[in-house]
């Protein structure tokens, strides 16, 4: 079914996905706000992670090396590297700093589809497909405090770490 809400709010151990509602944000939450958008028939698509209030230093380092992990693939591509040292780069990073990488979600293409190819694991895998000038796609890491096991609600979408710890996704 289509996505019930405008937007996607994540807070703490929802990893992506997050359905909107009347919970109020407490302190010390870290919460994922994730927008698409449509302009002149092409699909945009970014998020960000937010702190409300007084958030604990575990929390915080988990947004800064989810961020620092997407700048650094970020930094990486040019014409010809190969999708995969995308994941690569992410995943060394990251468990480096003692996190995991979800494997069950991945970056994306965009043009006048919401998700084209090329699909980008931010983990370790085995696509070759050269980067191309004039490739348009996300890099969203989304990188766990614990396991990187995560299940979904029952609603369908919300996806939750499987260890109920924190979450981070930048986009």
């Amino acid at each position: 079914p289509p996505f019930p809400a405008a937007l996607c709010t994540s807070i703490n151990d929802v990893v992506c996905h997050g359905i909107p509602e009347e919970q109020v944000l407490q302190d010390g939450d870290i919460l994922n706000v994730d927008v698409a958008s449509i302009i002149d028939g092409y699909y945009g698509d970014c998020s960000c992670m937010v702190g409300i209030g007084s958030v604990s230093e575990e929390k915080k380092r988990l947004c800064r090396v989810t961020y620092e992990s997407m700048m650094r693939a970020i930094a990486i591509c040019k014409q010809g590297i190969p999708l995969c040292d995308i994941g690569k780069t992410i995943t060394e990073y990251a468990e480096k700093n003692h996190y995991t990488v979800v494997e069950n979600y991945v970056g994306h293409g965009l043009g006048i589809d919401f998700h084209e190819a090329p699909h980008v694991h931010h983990t370790i895998n085995f696509d070759k497909t050269p980067l191309k000038s004039g490739m348009i796609f996300t890099i969203e890491p989304m990188i766990n405090m614990g396991t990187k096991e995560t299940k979904t609600l029952d609603d369908g979408w919300t996806v939750v770490t499987c260890d109920e710890l924190p979450s981070a996704q930048f986009e």
